[in-house]
């Protein structure tokens, strides 16, 4: 007697688009990789031929180390927050067998787009503004502005100040888009029986 139902199950080959948003996750890792090592190579050439040379202002302390928590802030929600999603996703899509409905779709294009602008450009503001800072407070002769001592208070004044509300706007940008990607990535794991989800085709 032929089986009148059965369980359905989803495969990487036997469903079309069975990663999709893994896939897209994966190629935003890989561009945040790109830029990563970008970023790395610059902050190497400036730490040795730099003037003044970006180990030096890392090294000062004070105003610098915002370059260095920008950078590894960049590196981990960047690349690594990206490579985490991906596979999370390709749980959820190719082994799961758990597809995102419409509204679930575009939840995740806002989250992703939103996460990752925020998270470069809150990074790389940070960076700036170390950058910026801690090269001021470096002697003249060494290619700072000599900011020290009585001078000290105009790293914050000049340079630094301005940077907080833009960072904020930013980061703010990428806690919306973490935000819209975990709500989306439980709806899309939740049961089936939700509004919006896209139901297994019954089994003949």
């Amino acid at each position: 007697m032929e089986e009148t139902s059965h369980r359905l199950t989803m495969t990487e080959t036997s469903v079309p688009r069975a990663k999709a948003w893994a896939n897209r996750f994966v190629f935003a890792a890989v561009l945040q990789s790109l830029l990563a090592v970008v970023a790395t190579a610059y902050l190497l050439y400036e730490g040795v031929f730099g003037f003044p040379a970006a180990s030096k202002i890392v090294a000062g302390g004070g105003a610098g180390t915002w370059l260095i928590v920008g950078y590894f802030a960049f590196l981990i929600f960047g690349p690594i927050g990206m490579a985490l999603a991906a596979g999370m996703f390709r749980q959820l899509e190719a082994h799961m067998g758990h597809t995102a409905g419409r509204w679930q779709n575009r939840m995740l294009w806002v989250s992703i787009v939103a996460y990752n602008v925020g998270v470069v450009g809150g990074s790389f503001l940070m960076m700036h503004a170390g950058y910026r800072g801690g090269a001021a407070a470096i002697p003249v002769a060494q290619g700072g502005f000599g900011w020290t001592g009585a001078q000290a208070g105009l790293v914050h004044t000049q340079i630094m100040q301005f940077y907080p509300p833009y960072i904020a706007a930013f980061l703010g940008l990428a806690l919306l888009g973490a935000f819209l990607g975990v709500v989306a990535y439980l709806a899309v794991w939740a049961p089936r029986r939700l509004p919006g989800r896209a139901r297994p085709v019954p089994g003949q």
